[in-house]
């Protein structure tokens, strides 16, 4: 009864490692983190309630806090170079260091209203949107901030610009403001949704999107001219959307929601978490390497766009495995004799190839005495088809 007690506990284990999408890291903190940006693949910086502000050079294995300078809440971090960067928040606060965040000054900006994003096009020219319809612009690296003209009194959430003069900003009821001459002017686009947008986000000069309340994604192809709105993709509201491609994008929000679409929003499949603290902000140092952040110093990481080769979709229907779990070796008896010659590859939880082997017969003992325990992915390709299957080791 121990042994089975104990295998049992071992395999449960195995496969909550299988399905977790996403990990979570160690913050130190307990305050709601609002924001993360990385300028390389291993220096990020997190900022939270209470003008903390953390910052990791390791790829978030660990988080150390910085001295912000202030004790109100900051809600975004934008970084132009991996020395220059800026913070912003309640009370109208608008903060920059010169020096990867060793220092952090307080910026001129004439309001108290609250500060939700901020965005820079280039060393000198940058935006920064509040929650009483104001857009302000710097041309001088921030000593300086004016006010543009919005045209609306709405909370203003998010701010994004695809070059030096074409800008988007959405907010509350729905709004999108669209610039085409660097904030001198600011026209509403109809967006189609009713309901507040918090984030907004161009993958090129066309194709964007905005997500809020609802589950609500919207989209444009022809930059901003039509949106179409994407209703209760799910339930809860989504606070947060980032693309690393064209196709291959990525929102967060309630509940530990995480959702990843890799044909540019036609469909949104759900990803595992693992938390239910509500998510803020959803950032990608590269196609693999995410961070999404959120209540109760949440900080989550893949390393995998979210998912693993353990995941995907088996197809085929032609390979028997067994004995699985297996310990030393394991059987493969596959209904196509057209597969000798064929490959089998074996690769771990990681997607990394570990063991591969040519198929000599239909029905064939591996032998798998050399790999650890753990979950694998075995993989068999031929023209027709192709099977995977998982494969659990464990002595």
């Amino acid at each position: 009864m121990k042994k089975i007690t104990i295998l049992l506990s071992v395999l449960i284990t195995i496969n909550i490692m299988a399905n977790a999408q996403w990990t979570k890291q160690t913050s130190g903190i307990t305050k709601t983190l609002n924001s993360v940006y990385f300028t390389s693949a291993t220096t990020g910086y997190a900022v939270a309630e209470a003008g903390i502000i953390l910052k990791t050079t390791n790829g978030g294995t660990n988080w150390v806090a910085l001295t912000s300078g202030i004790t109100s809440n900051l809600y975004d971090v934008y970084f132009i170079s991996k020395d220059t960067g800026y913070a912003v928040g309640a009370l109208g606060k608008i903060l920059k260091t010169n020096n990867a965040g060793i220092n952090w000054t307080a910026q001129t900006y004439g309001t108290t209203n609250n500060f939700f994003s901020v965005y820079f096009v280039n060393a000198y020219t940058g935006y920064a949107v509040n929650d009483a319809g104001g857009i302000y612009k710097t041309v001088n690296g921030g000593t300086n901030w004016t006010v543009q003209t919005s045209g609306t009194e709405n909370s203003l959430f998010s701010v994004r610009f695809i070059d030096a003069n074409t800008g988007y900003v959405c907010g509350g009821g729905g709004i999108i403001l669209h610039t085409s001459n660097g904030g001198t002017n600011w026209i509403a686009q109809t967006s189609g949704a009713s309901m507040n947008l918090f984030s907004i986000f161009f993958t090129d000069a066309n194709t964007g999107y905005a997500v809020g309340l609802n589950g609500t994604i919207c989209k444009t192809i022809n930059g901003g001219i039509n949106w179409i709105a994407k209703k209760n993709v799910v339930t809860g509201a989504l606070s947060s959307v980032y693309f690393t491609d064209a196709n291959t994008g990525y929102a967060v929000g309630i509940d530990g929601t995480i959702i990843k679409t890799t044909n540019g929003g036609t469909n949104w499949i759900t990803q595992t978490s693992g938390v239910s603290d509500y998510l803020f902000t959803v950032f990608f140092s590269d196609a693999s390497n995410g961070y999404a952040v959120g209540e109760n110093g949440t900080i989550l990481k893949t390393t995998s766009g979210g998912t693993t080769d353990l995941e995907e979709n088996f197809t085929g229907g032609q390979t028997n495995i067994y004995p699985n779990p297996a310990s030393d070796f394991v059987t493969l008896t596959i209904n196509d004799a057209n597969v000798i010659g064929k490959e089998i590859k074996i690769y771990n939880i990681n997607g990394k190839l570990v063991s591969s082997e040519i198929l000599k017969q239909n029905q064939q003992q591996i032998n798998i005495g050399d790999l650890s325990n753990g979950i694998y992915l075995v993989e068999i390709k031929t023209k027709e088809w192709t099977e995977k299957q998982k494969l659990i080791i464990q002595r």
